[in-house]
């Protein structure tokens, strides 16, 4: 779900489960024994709900360093094959140093564009055929290399290159399942309904506690939402998705 969306649903939502829970604690205290036994209840209740805002927070936390770190890692990959062409033979050099410009450019139009429906799919597409035009323009050139310092050195950058695409591409799609978020949102929204059902002991609403316990529950959710999209919302890996563009200040 979308987080703009999300946190005045959900925080509406939690609202309405308190003031529910407050409405069926009050019809309830006809019985004297009303709110006997229902303590450890509720602990477990609350007690999955933090097991589960942990569990996510944790996952999220930990998937968003990994988007930084593959972020550097390509970046680092593609400078050092970049490097390693001075292996090449001179007359080759110019358009295999053309081919790394090219396909810099669609990487970083694959990171400006992850957002954007479709695109991303076109720009993967794209680095997936200069990807195939440069390893075999690598493999030619090292067949008539007679250092053999191309198939040593260079080969190997390529295929690091190569395989590091890839592990972006995995993690870009890496999010919390779906039914654990669902799952989240559901105890949430039980342990409102809990804690108004516990608030009926008072004669009137706590406005404060009622707003505080929602939007602290609110909060955590989105943080959580947002660390699973890096590139959309306000916690974000700019910094890290930097590194490209120094590479490409580097191919100049």
């Amino acid at each position: 779900m979308n987080p703009t969306v999300m946190v005045p649903v959900l925080f509406v939502g939690m609202l309405l489960c308190i003031d529910l829970g407050y409405r069926l604690g009050r019809r309830a205290q006809r019985d004297a024994s009303w709110h006997e036994g229902i303590g450890a209840l509720e602990a477990a209740v609350y007690g999955l709900l933090g097991l589960l805002l942990g569990f996510a927070f944790s996952g999220a936390t930990s998937r968003f360093e990994a988007h930084r770190q593959l972020s550097v890692k390509e970046a680092n990959a593609i400078g050092t094959a970049y490097l390693r062409l001075d292996e090449l033979p001179a007359e080759q050099q110019p358009e295999m140093r053309r081919l790394f410009r090219d396909y810099l450019g669609a990487r970083l139009d694959v990171q400006a564009s992850v957002t954007d429906e479709g695109k991303p799919e076109r720009g993967v597409a794209q680095s997936e055929q200069l990807q195939q035009q440069i390893w075999s323009r690598a493999v030619a050139a090292s067949r008539t290399d007679p250092t053999q310092n191309s198939s040593r050195l260079l080969l190997p950058a390529i295929n690091e290159m190569i395989d590091v695409t890839t592990e972006r591409g995995v993690a870009f799609q890496a999010h919390l399942p779906v039914l654990v978020f669902y799952l989240l949102v559901f105890i949430a929204l039980m342990s409102a309904l809990l804690a108004g059902y516990g608030m009926a002991k008072r004669k009137k609403r706590s406005l404060l506690h009622m707003f505080l316990y929602a939007a602290c529950v609110v909060a955590t959710i989105y943080a959580v939402t947002d660390l699973e999209h890096p590139r959309s919302g306000l916690i974000r890996v700019d910094s890290a998705d930097q590194a490209l563009s120094q590479v490409r200040d580097l191919m100049r």
